[in-house]
């Protein structure tokens, strides 16, 4: 409530539901007593509240007044009659204050216990017998705010870098074995059930880069983003940025590690990815002019295996072929044929470079799409690049103005009133969240506010009915970002309002973009795409649609599978009955 960083330290006391009013509002006056704030929140049908306090460790005295308020908060919640611990456990945190709840005796049979069982006091000593003193090793930030020359704005974090790792508390919720059909936080950490691979693990090593601990420490004021710990923990991160929005604490590690290379690599030579895949865009701009000749030139034998290694590519990975005809020459060719003379509202469609130089038949479907329930579809002048590569390899001065020129060219639509719908999530996902803390709320919100998803869009039109998909099972991989940034929702409720099967998959494909071709990343790739992805398609009947709006999802199907995915745009594109498609065609 008051606007700064809260902590835990009190998290879970108890007491019998009856009392719990009158206990809430001793508690309030406690807090008053104390100079503190916080929300209470949890389970007050079983008379157990979780609670967040903005204890003052920025002061010399914060850990004293940490100390006096637990000692005061445990005196009021046995004298309810209640449990320190009513959900989890005492551990490090309440044990020195068990006494409040249990006699001496009860104590010392505690005692008694734990050394006929552990007679060497191996087991978690300094723990509930003969506990250390709760405030012995309270941990925080040693080092001040970080604000100065960061890539990211961290608006949430009041552009404090510090702050936003900070957000990791340690509750764990990245730690889960398995995902269900909801979450996607955090694919590395299923993959290799390690500590430094989950994303709790990678704010605490960010913590410590900000505080001095790691290799290098604190030099003139500036942590040592090169340090070691740092990018073998940041290895892994797939970037997918589940965690934005599976983490309850809002941590989002792919903007992190993307601000972790963009300060490693600033003014220096960077890894051959970097090059490659971060420049992916631009080389397929290239490609674009002679797409048959390229094709065949990096099948030639010998110059795929030497081109891979040149470019920091995986070897057992396959190189996409780039369309014969991008989709704004398609566009172009067709507005030529056959002009609209009919009023319609109008719609941007965005077609990425992805969509544009690879599977331009995604971006005609849509058009297809969209003519079908009543818009007039334009295109921008020109291609637009969201800069998504440059961002997630941390180039993002480079990112920042590459956003800087396609937010200026959707932003004439914008001001004109016309909504944008794009079709790859990720891009959509950078317009819609990373362009805002690259450029800053003036600059990008109002093209962020007008980007939509195809479903987000079709939803909002009045009276759009979707084709019929009755019968049709839909096996649905949404991407990490359509996911984290934007949800899902739309599309699950599009998809069953046609009457569509749906299985819908949770987690990550594991390709993310660069992440899964890198090399180095393959064997991480497959384990995650084994979590769901796999399993859920060598397991469906022949007829089933698998749909992956995701680029790179479809892209990691086709190299680890025989089955092929389609974006939502195709999947409704060939439900259509054969006028509204024949209609949509002439227009």
């Amino acid at each position: 409530p008051a606007g700064v960083p809260a902590h835990a330290g009190w998290e879970d006391a108890a007491v019998p539901p009856e009392t719990l009013g009158d206990y809430l509002r001793d508690f309030d006056n406690l807090l008053l007593t104390h100079h503190l704030t916080g929300f209470p929140f949890g389970h007050f049908g079983d008379g157990c509240v979780h609670v967040r306090l903005d204890f003052p460790f920025h002061r010399e005295d914060g850990t004293a007044a940490f100390r006096a308020f637990l000692t005061d908060a445990a005196a009021l919640v046995a004298r309810y009659g209640g449990s320190l611990s009513g959900e989890h456990g005492d551990g490090r945190a309440r044990s020195e204050l068990l006494p409040f709840m249990y006699t001496p005796a009860a104590i010392s049979l505690f005692g008694k216990v734990k050394g006929i069982l552990d007679p060497d006091n191996i087991l978690n000593p300094g723990v509930l017998v003969d506990p250390e003193p709760l405030d012995a090793n309270v941990r925080v930030a040693e080092a001040g705010p970080l604000r100065s020359k960061l890539g990211f704005g961290y608006e949430h974090d009041d552009g404090d870098f510090s702050q936003a790792v900070h957000r990791c508390t340690g509750v764990g919720q990245c730690r889960a074995a398995h995902n269900d059909n909801s979450t996607v936080m955090c694919p590395s950490y299923i993959a290799t059930l390690e500590e430094k691979d989950s994303t709790r693990g990678r704010a605490r090593a960010l913590q410590e880069m900000i505080n001095g601990s790691v290799t290098g420490g604190v030099k003139g004021g500036t942590p040592n983003w090169r340090a070691p710990e740092v990018h073998e923990a940041l290895d892994l991160c797939l970037s997918c940025k589940g965690c934005a929005s599976d983490c309850p604490t809002g941590i989002d590690m792919a903007a992190y590690k993307a601000e972790v290379l963009h300060q490693s690599y600033k003014g220096r030579l960077r890894p051959l990815s970097h090059y490659s895949l971060g420049w992916l865009p631009r080389w397929a701009g290239f490609a674009a002019y002679a797409p048959r000749f390229v094709n065949a030139l990096v099948r030639l034998p010998g110059l795929r295996q030497v081109g891979l290694r040149l470019a920091g590519v995986d070897q057992r990975r396959n190189i996409p072929a780039f369309a014969p005809q991008t989709f704004f020459a398609w566009f172009a060719t067709r507005d030529a044929a056959a002009p609209s003379s009919e009023r319609r509202p109008p719609v941007l469609l965005w077609a990425d470079s992805f969509t544009n130089n690879f599977t331009p038949e995604v971006g005609q479907a849509a058009v297809r799409v969209l003519e079908s329930a009543g818009y007039e579809v334009r295109i921008p002048d020109q291609p637009v690049c969201c800069g998504l590569t440059w961002i997630s390899t941390g180039q993002l001065d480079a990112a920042r103005k590459i956003l800087r020129s396609s937010v200026g060219v959707l932003g004439e639509s914008v001001d004109e009133g016309i909504p944008i719908v794009g079709l790859e999530p990720s891009c959509t996902g950078v317009l819609r969240s990373d362009a805002v803390e690259l450029l800053g709320r003036a600059a990008a919100g109002p093209v962020a506010a007008a980007m939509h998803t195809l479903a987000e869009f079709l939803a909002k039109t009045p009276g759009y009915i979707p084709p019929s998909l009755e019968g049709t099972t839909v096996i649905a991989q949404p991407h990490c970002h359509h996911h984290a940034v934007m949800g899902w929702s739309p599309d699950a409720a599009l998809l069953e309002g046609a009457g569509a099967n749906l299985q819908k998959l949770g987690g990550c494909c594991g390709l993310a973009g660069n992440f899964g071709v890198e090399r180095g990343h393959y064997d991480i790739s497959v384990a995650v795409a084994e979590q769901q992805l796999l399993p859920a398609v060598r397991a469906a009947e022949a007829d089933a649609v698998v749909l992956a709006d995701g680029y790179s999802c479809r892209t990691q199907l086709e190299d680890l599978s025989e089955r092929k995915g389609i974006h939502l745009a195709q999947l409704l594109d060939r439900a259509m009955p054969p006028v509204r498609r024949q209609d949509a065609n002439q227009e």
